[in-house]
């Protein structure tokens, strides 16, 4: 308690505004070079990727972590976006149900990433 008697508590929105800033890096840096290389540069001829080399990629350690966080990060920042549209659409009437919704969204879709990473 503080001196003016008001209780405080710790808020937990720092956890998902870092979630939210760091998927919209990753969305807005990694997306369109993603794109660009597997939408348009591969199958134009322009760039040639074959299995072995890309599954390597993937098989590795460092290739699964920037696979995860291209993944994961994008959907916490998805799923920060829309329950602060649907705060900003009043439709916040059980904020506590939505939120656990969303956040509880974006968690089982990075564990979910992270538990195929880990067995592949």
């Amino acid at each position: 308690m503080s001196k003016s008697g008001k209780t405080y508590h710790r808020a937990d929105e720092p956890i998902f505004w870092g979630l939210f800033g760091a998927g919209g890096v990753v969305a807005a840096f990694a997306t369109p070079a993603l794109i660009l290389i597997t939408g348009i540069l591969v199958p134009l001829g322009v760039l040639q990727l074959d299995y072995a080399s890309v599954n390597a990629f993937a098989n590795n350690w460092f290739g699964k972590l920037i696979l995860l966080a291209v993944i994961a990060f994008p959907m916490w920042h998805a799923c920060h976006r829309i329950f602060h549209a649907m705060h900003d659409l009043k439709i916040d009437t059980a904020r506590g149900f939505f939120k656990l919704f969303w956040y509880g969204m974006a968690f089982v879709v990075s564990i979910a990433a992270a538990a195929y990473l880990i067995a592949i």
